[in-house]
């Protein structure tokens, strides 16, 4: 098969200067969505939409009639029309949903992906970037977790496809990705090894063949930079020194860090408040991080003017915040879950916790404490548990030989029945579910149970407060960016 001719940025890397200072990170569902990226990218920052379960966002997007037409707009551009015909014949409703009706399911992740499942993520994430990029030549990227590895490749062929900047990933070892991006900047067939839990490794994969999937009329794509989020100094190094494996640089995220964090190096332990007790092991060595010679970029606590000056004095391009723009009016958040939160920064009573059991991946979770979410136990508890989105559920060998999936927020006698243990399944939150709630996008169920939403921000809040100082009414995106970056003279865009 001939590989279409492309320019990549392995071929011809950016030149220092012209690698962005901040970086606006990747936050939950949606809420680091196309709006506050293109606002970031416009300033000539680097702006980044969340990739993570962009196929149900773009359904429900659609079965509420998609205000503004935003969605029809991106999807109009798609390179395969028939494709994103589709999909609007079976997701849009023009008067969007009647209240109190669910959603129409999407097809979930498996090792075996239906044409369905895999057009729809490709056109999700096509759909997010493309709006992103719309307008402006500013650079964007797009965020994934290297754990939800079923949904990557045609995720990160629809972000291709719109033309996406940077590719940044986190929560794993993100080995595979830079052959990954060199394939699919080709329209080449992709198989990525899946961890299936009692399966030899690389005994699975997941399969995606661009030409098989849309034809072979498809437009040249430029290989984007390719961002692995770690928290080690000896992980970077481990893939920084094979070729095939190593990164165009790095994201050094310390455990202050909003969303999923690395658990401690050594033996977990909690302090009075059943908090994770994070030490000295577990910070990177930025002098070996700098000594790999890849740009890099700090996150967690570096909200500040300040934390970007001296992240630069340690040899770091620049800091990469999220607590900030999550808080902005262009982030995705639900505008009354915005609201609760700004009201207990600006009253002093905002409280971030590292939740250890929340998440169903195992990583320790920044959850913010609000009444009416499910950072309340009793919420939490009250849920009618059930895993119909499936995002974080994995796959496991059964018995008989065939490839199973559990997820320890599911129903404890479904995840028992699947080899799983009581102890993994105590106090876990549904993240998939609570997160689209995050973002409006809640499903209601039959019996009237409407999922609740859980928040995370990072848990140094000193840069969101002296913003609010600042600005009482809220910030935007540009607001915030021209607080950190002061000296810069105004818009490059």
């Amino acid at each position: 098969m001939t590989t279409p001719s492309t320019t990549t940025y392995a071929e011809a890397p950016p030149a220092a200067g012209s690698l962005p200072t901040v970086i606006q990170g990747g936050m939950g569902v949606a809420v680091s969505s196309w709006r506050l990226a293109s606002v970031v990218a416009r300033e000539g920052q680097l702006g980044v939409v969340s990739g993570t379960a962009l196929d149900t966002v773009l359904a429900r997007r659609l079965q509420d009639g998609d205000p503004g037409g935003d969605v029809r707009r991106a999807l109009g551009a798609f390179p395969v029309s028939e494709v994103a015909e589709r999909v609007m014949t079976r997701y849009f409703r023009p008067a969007g949903r009647r209240p109190g009706a669910p959603y129409t399911p999407v097809p979930r992740l498996a090792l075996r992906q239906s044409q369905r499942g895999q057009e729809l993520a490709v056109l999700g994430n096509f759909v997010e970037v493309w709006l992103a990029k719309e307008g402006h030549p500013g650079p964007v990227g797009v965020n994934y977790l290297e754990k939800v590895q079923m949904a990557t490749p045609a995720a990160v062929y629809g972000a291709m496809l719109a033309g996406v900047d940077y590719v940044l990933v986190g929560a794993g070892i993100p080995r595979e990705f830079p052959q990954l991006l060199d394939r699919l900047a080709g329209h080449l067939s992709v198989r990525l090894p899946v961890a299936v839990a009692g399966a030899p490794e690389g005994s699975h994969v997941v399969d995606l063949d661009p030409r098989a999937l849309l034809g072979d009329h498809l437009p040249p794509l430029r290989r984007p930079m390719f961002l692995a989020i770690v928290s080690a100094h000896v992980l970077a190094a481990y893939l920084a020194r094979d070729e095939a494996i190593r990164p165009d640089g790095f994201v050094i995220e310390g455990p202050q860090a909003g969303g999923h964090n690395a658990p401690p190096r050594g033996r977990l332990t909690l302090d009075e408040l059943g908090q994770p007790v994070f030490g000295p092991r577990d910070g990177a060595d930025l002098a070996k991080i700098a000594a790999l010679g890849l740009p890099f970029w700090l996150a967690g606590s570096y909200g500040t003017p300040e934390q970007l000056a001296a992240a630069r004095a340690a040899g770091a391009v620049g800091v990469q915040v999220g607590t900030l723009f999550a808080l902005a009016r262009e982030s995705g958040l639900a505008p009354d879950l915005r609201a609760d939160l700004m009201s207990r920064l600006r009253e002093g009573t905002l409280d971030i916790r590292t939740d250890a059991a929340a998440s169903p991946t195992g990583f320790p979770f920044k959850v913010a404490q609000l009444p009416g979410t499910l950072s309340d136990m009793e919420a939490r508890a009250a849920r009618p548990r059930l895993c119909d989105l499936g995002y974080l559920r994995t796959p496991f060998l059964r018995g008989s030989g065939g490839v199973g999936y559990r997820c320890p927020a599911e129903p404890v006698h479904t995840y028992l029945r699947k080899g799983g243990t009581v102890e993994d399944t105590e106090g876990r939150a549904c993240l998939c579910n609570a997160l689209t709630a995050n973002v409006d996008l809640a499903q209601t169920r039959p019996d009237g149970y409407t999922e609740q939403p859980l928040l995370t921000l990072g848990a140094d809040v000193d840069g969101a407060r002296r913003l609010a100082d600042a600005h009482p009414a809220g910030w935007s995106a540009r607001e915030a960016l021209r607080w950190l970056l002061p000296e810069q003279p105004g818009p490059r865009r």
